[in-house]
């Protein structure tokens, strides 16, 4: 752990990762009972007599039932971070988003359940945006790749928990109570936040003015950072193709690959599934991330635009691993599967560290927001509901997963653009108002 600026940072930073460990749990444990879900309110149909009265395009439009909420709000919660305490602002948002995952096990329709994840995403959008501008303002930018690549080890780790805890509990008790389990840990770390001190702004950045600018004048600024505007493009590709196959594949795997059904039988595969889903993300994603985070660290000092060259060259790769993933066979397409996660996640620190190190620390909130509002505007909001489209129109999910390999290209393409744009952009950061 590198030197803090600030009495407390470490415990500070222990708390935000566990929150996010929380926030990964709860949003993913939807992917591993959704078979479940659907048999339970459509009773098994598998079409509908519109298009939109598919039941696979109603249930891949629960991800964005969460995730419009979520990117409309952050922007908002984004704002409130730069200009009041963050902590407050976090806590509130932690105990929202863990209510409304308990009402999500209360659910007895899909309306019900689509409501309770609309207040799920208005609870995580006063977290997403707020709590990488605390790090940011903890840790110094010779180490902050490494710390944020910490703190998003929570992505690969909780998502995949939640498939595990989502499959495994739904296997022993009832899809209901795999959303129940989270709400205990989801109070006590919402209540800890409220004790914590914020830290100050730009604190550990120095030279950085205090400045607060306007919203207007921040969007403009942010808009003509090249560095943020292609990063943000190329994260939303990269966050489309993550989110489709991350809602999906258990499904995929489980319905389409193994023929699967949701008898008592078909649901012990579909737990095993989850399980072996699960825990290639963890090792995968953890390995990826901490990896992904030292290597940009380092090749920061001898290459200019390492984050960016480093992110795309690792993303390209990942699109044969995934392509490997849809014609081998199982059980030779799990270390496929192993290859392309590992790979995608290797860019999950660099990309981040990018948009704290080329913002102003008094606007960062509002960079985080922005960047939240348009990768999933354009990523794992749309990709659900696409690819269940797509699958059910055409009847191939390999021919819908296709997308998501499409976006791991756009990706890695975007962000090899973007390499030359990087340091003139960080070394103008501190004065850009």
């Amino acid at each position: 752990m590198p030197r803090t600026l600030v009495p407390g940072a470490r415990v500070s930073l222990v708390l935000l990762i566990l929150i996010n460990l929380i926030n990964y749990i709860d949003r993913y444990i939807l992917s591993a009972v959704e078979l479940l879900i659907r048999d339970e309110f459509f009773g098994g149909k598998e079409t509908g007599e519109h298009w939109y009265s598919s039941p696979k395009f109603l249930m891949g439009s629960l991800a964005p039932a969460f995730l419009v909420t979520y990117m409309i709000a952050a922007p908002v919660f984004g704002w409130l971070g730069d200009r009041h305490n963050r902590w407050v602002i976090i806590g509130a948002g932690v105990l929202l988003w863990t209510l409304a995952t308990g009402w999500c096990g209360l659910a007895g329709g899909f309306w019900v359940l689509f409501a309770a994840r609309i207040f799920v995403g208005i609870g995580e959008a006063a977290w997403g945006p707020i709590a990488p501008t605390v790090i940011s303002d903890m840790f110094p930018v010779s180490r902050r790749g490494w710390v944020l690549a910490c703190f998003y080890l929570a992505l690969p780790v909780g998502s995949a928990l939640g498939v595990i805890l989502g499959g495994q509990v739904a296997a022993w008790l009832s899809w209901h109570w795999a959303f129940f389990v989270v709400v205990p840990p989801g109070i006590v770390l919402g209540l800890w936040a409220f004790t914590r001190r914020d830290p100050p702004r730009g604190g550990a950045d120095p030279g950085a003015t205090t400045a607060k600018p306007p919203l207007r004048q921040a969007l403009r600024v942010l808009l003509r950072t090249r560095s943020y505007a292609i990063n943000t493009l190329g994260m939303a590709a990269m966050t489309f193709a993550i989110g489709g196959m991350s809602f999906w594949m258990p499904t995929y795997i489980h319905e389409y690959r193994l023929a699967g059904g949701t008898d008592e039988a078909g649901r012990a595969q579909l737990a095993e599934i989850t399980r072996t889903f699960g825990g290639i993300t963890v090792v995968a994603g953890i390995a990826g991330t901490l990896i992904g985070g030292y290597l940009g660290d380092r090749l920061r000092a001898r290459f200019n635009g390492a984050y960016f060259s480093f992110s795309g060259i690792t993303m390209l790769a990942a699109f044969p691993m995934f392509v490997l993933v849809l014609y081998l066979p199982f059980p030779a397409a799990w270390y496929a599967m192993f290859g392309a996660i590992f790979l995608v996640f290797l860019s999950t620190g660099p990309t981040n560290t990018i948009i704290a190190n080329v913002t102003h620390p008094a606007m960062r909130g509002t960079a985080f927001a922005v960047n939240i509002f348009a990768i999933h505007a354009l990523g794992d909001a749309i990709s659900p509901p696409i690819i269940g489209l797509v699958a059910d129109r055409s009847g191939s999910m390999n021919t819908a997963f296709g997308l998501v390999g499409g976006a791991m290209v756009v990706a890695g393409v975007l962000w090899m653009v973007g390499a030359k744009h990087l340091e003139p952009d960080t070394a103008a950061a501190p004065g850009r108002v």
